[in-house]
């Protein structure tokens, strides 16, 4: 009984809150738990970024799905990468049964079902808001990282964008970018490198290559207009409640390439365009990144470097990031540092390669006298995690075993039906569902290539005949044909003035 007291209030003390907070789960002892060890999560700090990790079946996406609903709650809009297709029930209201009521029932708080105002998008063909950016916004640098160019390589794209704004020819989508590629190492090389400097016609090939490479996971369907405005991920609804958007990216597990391209535009596009902010009382947006190692597992060493650094500084503009995953180690190092909330579901040590990973989480949290943490990494139970904090001072709360709430939406995926409602009343959809195909570098390349072609015909056509006429006349047998037309011609004319005939008789005639 002592040491539950002790353990109550330590835990009542580190996560006591002077700010906004919301009560996320309670904290357990030797497997019970304990009244009044109340784990509070302070909105102060959702900037700092997260970790929600844990083996399947643990319950890690009920609890970012969990918090989730109570940053709308809070008027704090979310975003949600809803990989596996199980986070769209957040739009529809949960149902009770004898397991939620025995758990709120333990953490003494009331279950009250409800629907959350909620925004499906898509980067595909998916039902929801098509998000798209145009090339140009991606910029030089950020598509050499992509793409994986080296210096010269990226000094080139530089050089195509130059090229392009000095010209007035927007790069829309990658048919843009190709037809500049093709352009540049053909027709326009000469043009190009009297302004531009020399052109290497090896590093234009590599260059079209790593695009078709691109393309081929589809990021054709990503580039174009109408271009995603960042600000419609910060909307809250007429009561008050922060919108829940749901990106429907359940296509991408194969198409990782384009999935960490568009998570890298997608920060770097907030991160451009949100003011600094400083330290608010509760962020303006939320992401939560579900199955993350998606998102590192083909990322260039450039790419991680600059997820890295918008990451380290996007906080400062209000925004946090909180990414879910099956291991902790999916995480690159300098990423996982950055992330001062860890709600750790437990793990599988099945072989001694699993028994390293629990070791090194084990070392990834602050120690305590209360647990032996490499233990209970593999005894945790469904809906249950060990957690660690920052407070509003930034300074990481007491490591605490916790049994979270459960969600108050349907812990399930929507309709056919409920998902075709949802879009059919979306002003999103209404707004980014139509494609618009301006006149962009692709046009403008092709009518300035077909006027070129044009042109050129036009001033060798005169010089074409000429020249037929000149070979026409030079030909032998022309020749000869011409002479004894002309023969012909002449003695006919002397004939008809009777001054023709042969020699002969005009002899004889002169005889007379």
């Amino acid at each position: 009984m002592a040491d539950q007291q002790h353990f109550q209030q330590a835990i009542s003390e580190g996560y006591t809150c002077k700010g906004e907070s919301v009560k996320i789960g309670r904290g357990m002892l030797n497997g019970e738990v304990v009244a009044g060890a109340d784990v509070h999560l302070p909105l102060k700090t959702m900037n700092r970024h997260g970790l929600i990790a844990g083996a399947t079946g643990t319950g890690k996406t009920k609890t970012l799905q969990m918090i989730s609903e109570y940053l709308s709650d809070n008027s704090i809009p979310v975003l949600l990468m809803d990989i596996k297709g199980d986070l769209s029930g957040i739009a529809a209201a949960g149902g009770s049964n004898d397991k939620i009521q025995d758990r709120c029932t333990k953490l003494e708080i009331t279950y009250q079902p409800q629907a959350f105002p909620a925004e499906l998008l898509t980067l595909s063909d998916e039902k929801g808001a098509r998000l798209r950016a145009t090339v140009s916004e991606f910029g030089p640098i950020l598509l050499s990282k992509i793409l994986g160019l080296n210096d010269t390589q990226a000094g080139l794209v530089s050089m195509i964008f130059k090229y392009c704004d000095d010209h007035q020819m927007p790069l829309l989508n990658l048919k843009d970018f190709t037809k500049v590629l093709q352009y540049i190492g053909n027709e326009g090389k000469k043009e190009l490198e009297k302004d531009y400097g020399k052109i290497s016609t090896t590093s234009t090939g590599t260059i079209l290559r790593k695009v078709v490479e691109l393309q081929q996971q589809g990021a054709d369907i990503f580039f174009g207009e109408p271009s995603f405005e960042v600000a419609d991920l910060m909307r809250i609804n007429d009561e008050g409640r922060g919108m829940v958007n749901i990106l429907r990216v359940t296509d991408m597990q194969n198409r990782p390439k384009l999935f960490s391209t568009f998570m890298l535009q997608l920060l770097a596009e907030l991160y451009a365009s949100c003011p600094e902010e400083g330290d608010l009382d509760k962020p303006k947006l939320v992401m939560f990144i579900d199955e993350a190692h998606l998102v590192f597992s083909e990322a260039t060493d450039a790419l991680l470097d600059q997820l890295e650094t918008v990451i380290k500084l996007i906080r400062s503009k209000g925004i946090g990031i909180f990414f879910c995953t099956q291991n902790p180690q999916d995480i690159p190092a300098p990423i996982l540092s950055q992330l001062g909330m860890k709600i750790q579901h437990a793990l599988r040590a099945f072989t001694a390669a699993d028994r390293k990973t629990i070791k090194q989480a084990a070392e990834n949290f602050p120690e305590t006298k209360f647990y032996d943490t490499d233990e209970l990494l593999t005894q945790l139970g469904i809906g249950e995690a060990l957690v660690t904090l920052l407070n509003e001072k930034g300074i990481p709360t007491p490591l605490v075993h916790t049994l979270l709430a459960c969600p108050r939406s349907r812990m399930d995926v929507l309709s056919d039906a409920e998902i075709n409602a949802i879009v059919s009343h979306s002003k999103l959809s209404a707004k980014y569902d139509r494609e618009i195909d301006s006149k962009s570098a692709y046009e403008i390349l092709t009518a300035k290539l077909q006027e070129a072609k044009e042109r050129s015909q036009e001033e060798t056509r005169p010089a074409a005949k000429a020249a037929r006429e000149e070979s026409f006349f030079d030909n032998p047998i022309v020749r000869q044909a011409g002479r004894t037309a002309a023969s012909v011609l002449t003695r006919s004319l002397l004939g008809a003035l009777g001054l023709g005939g042969s020699t002969k008789r005009s002899r004889s005639k002169s005889l007379w």
